[in-house]
């Protein structure tokens, strides 16, 4: 029988542009608008300076005067209804299969079931029913519920994720550990799964979502974050996470290049609640890594891990402390295209 290859390409395959999805009255943000919006605007900025940005919007005359420093002519505005900005979670996963580009559209039921998100779940169709993409891009529509936030692919056939989400109840009940990895290898084209069982930040509202916690940053290195602080709640999840991590294996059967993230010190909201400031939230983009930073000690240190991770790329770090807020940071807000697809 012949089939057909898929492959879910690793981020820092070169990307054709990134999609934001951008705050406004209507979403969580209306109170934090002021403190956010200069965190949105800088990653535009760094986005559209080296490649395409979309950008989903409310309003495309109100956001372009806002657009300060941002190279206009890479930029592209749609007007589509959202419920909030999270566009990992809301925004299409791209797959190649065989010479063709598809679109992969899951269900977006709010994390679980948490927030409202019947506007976000329809961006993806809205913005293939306005040709956004290029004419010979496909779009599946998949019912089955799952967030860019929760996978990490090496673009050579693995996967790595979590099981505290892929596992939750409140998004695909009924369905085993085994049916679920069937369907992640079949949907992505993958020949295996690494599952992590440990790992989760306080103030995170995804169940642990890979991307807060462990990223592939090539197919034979993973940083992660570290926790060495024995007095900090999360030190002994993290620290199983770890030596999770140094028994997971590259396809040839290594062990991986482990590259450890700072903790960083804990960041609190107004009332007094812990919110997930997390290094490993990163956005790869055309030669550069964008870096969520928090004004906390550990910021310069994120940047020289990073640089260590990734020597041919330029690291440019983000104040995030105002996303943060809303329980998610800079690679939440974002989703990459691959060249082609845009």
């Amino acid at each position: 029988m012949n089939t057909i290859k898929k492959i879910l390409p690793a981020e820092w395959a070169t990307q054709s542009a990134v999609m934001l999805t951008w705050p406004h009255t209507q979403t969580d943000w209306v109170e934090l608008l002021d403190e956010v919006l200069p965190a949105f605007v800088q990653i535009a900025k760094e986005i559209s300076q080296r490649q395409q940005l979309l950008i989903v919007c409310a309003d495309k005359c109100q956001i372009q005067k806002q657009l300060t420093g941002c190279n206009l002519s890479n930029i592209r505005l749609v007007e589509v209804p959202s419920n909030d900005t999270w566009a990992r979670d809301h925004g299409p996963l791209t797959i190649r299969e065989g010479e063709q580009w598809k679109l992969l559209n899951f269900e977006f039921n709010g994390w679980g079931q948490k927030f409202e998100a019947a506007l976000d779940n329809e961006i993806t169709k809205h913005l293939f029913d306005q040709s956004v993409f290029q004419p010979e891009v496909l779009l599946e529509n998949i019912p089955f519920v799952l967030e860019g936030g929760s996978v990490e692919s090496d673009g050579k056939g693995t996967i790595m994720t979590t099981t505290q989400c892929m596992l939750s109840p409140f998004r695909n009940p009924g369905f085993t550990k085994e049916q679920i990895e069937e369907k992640v290898k079949a949907y992505f084209g993958a020949e295996r799964v690494l599952w992590l069982e440990n790992g989760h930040l306080e103030g995170d509202d995804t169940d642990a979502h890979i991307d807060t916690l462990a990223r592939f940053c090539d197919a034979e290195t993973i940083a992660y974050v570290q926790c060495t602080d024995r007095q900090e709640p999360h030190y002994e999840g993290l620290k199983k996470m770890e030596e999770e991590l140094q028994q997971f294996r590259t396809a040839s059967g290594m062990p991986y290049r482990l590259v450890p993230l700072p903790f960083a010190t804990a960041v609190y909201n107004e009332d007094g609640e812990r919110l997930p400031a997390t290094y490993a939230n990163f956005l790869i983009i055309n030669g550069a890594i964008l870096a969520p930073v928090y004004g906390a000690q550990e910021d310069e240190e994120v940047i020289q891990a990073l640089q260590v991770a990734f020597p041919k790329h330029e690291i440019i770090p983000v104040n995030c402390r105002a996303v943060i807020e809303q329980n998610g940071s800079l690679h939440c807000l974002t989703m990459q295209f691959p060249e082609g697809v845009l």
